[in-house]
């Protein structure tokens, strides 16, 4: 059950322990959270809650369980950061599958193309974020899993990414970490990446793709620096030790910014 509750001027929903339990329990980076931590995304999720409005189209009803779903893939990122890094918009659409929009694009010639293409989610610069609710799920079914897929921590990155402007992969940085640094590491992990991506897919006619399942990420941080920064941070709350072998500074640079640690949260809890 949702309820409702104030504290001075600040208003939250309470998230019942069962409902909490059973929306969160599937996805891979509630591992080795401590308890005490889980409450504290818990009662975070519950404040998320009463600020964003969440609509359904196409007929979806959205029960709290999916609500809480949401909230929850979302609040693991700021769990150390506060929910005001989520201020300045509050729209979540909710499709029940993916979505195409029409949209143009101009390719390397110059040329404008309009392109139709399915979507599981996209954030939108001071606007809506976007979600297929089948890719909110999939991320709950390991056996569908992705190399760390996680369509709500993807685009919620991407909302953090927007707080200096259009995403470009580097996010408002704390103090005591350099620029200089952030860039250095992510240009160089983005550029090792694609050259990888490229590899890889030369090689897809002869191993049935064997190449790019291997990849440590999903082949799409290849896009830009912004879908770099977007995967990696999937990659860092639900699959951390598979990024931190592949790319230890990106991971070093994450865990400065989140102000987490996933895979020392692993070790402690013996996972």
């Amino acid at each position: 059950m949702l309820g409702w509750f104030g504290k001075r001027d600040e208003v939250a929903e309470t998230i019942d322990e069962g409902l909490w339990e059973s929306a969160t329990a599937p996805y891979l980076f509630m591992r080795g959270l401590a308890p005490a931590d889980d409450a504290r995304l818990r009662a975070l999720a519950g404040r998320f809650l009463a600020r964003k409005h969440f609509s359904g189209i196409h007929d979806l009803e959205l029960t709290p369980f999916m609500r809480v779903q949401v909230a929850a893939q979302a609040c693991i990122l700021v769990l150390e950061l506060g929910i005001e890094w989520f201020d300045g918009w509050s729209e979540i659409i909710v499709y029940p599958g993916q979505f195409v929009p029409e949209r143009e694009v101009m390719d390397e010639a110059g040329v404008v193309h309009v392109v139709n293409d399915p979507m599981a989610g996209e954030a939108w610069l001071g606007g809506p974020v976007i979600l297929s609710y089948e890719d909110v799920a999939m991320a709950s079914i390991e056996a569908e899993r992705v190399a760390g897929y996680n369509v709500v921590i993807h685009e919620f990155a991407h909302k953090l990414d927007m707080r200096n402007g259009e995403p470009n992969g580097c996010p408002p940085l704390h103090a005591g970490m350099p620029l200089a640094a952030w860039r250095r590491v992510f240009t160089e992990a983005y550029g090792d990446f694609c050259r990888r991506v490229d590899e890889a897919d030369s090689l897809a006619e002869t191993d049935g793709g064997a190449a790019l399942d291997a990849l440590p990420i999903d082949p799409y941080a290849s896009e830009n620096p912004g879908e770099f920064f977007a995967v990696v941070s999937e990659a860092f709350f639900e699959t951390p030790e598979w990024l931190q072998p592949a790319y230890p500074a990106v991971y070093d640079q994450l865990r400065q910014f989140y102000r987490q640690d996933p895979l020392e949260r692993l070790a402690a809890a013996g996972d």
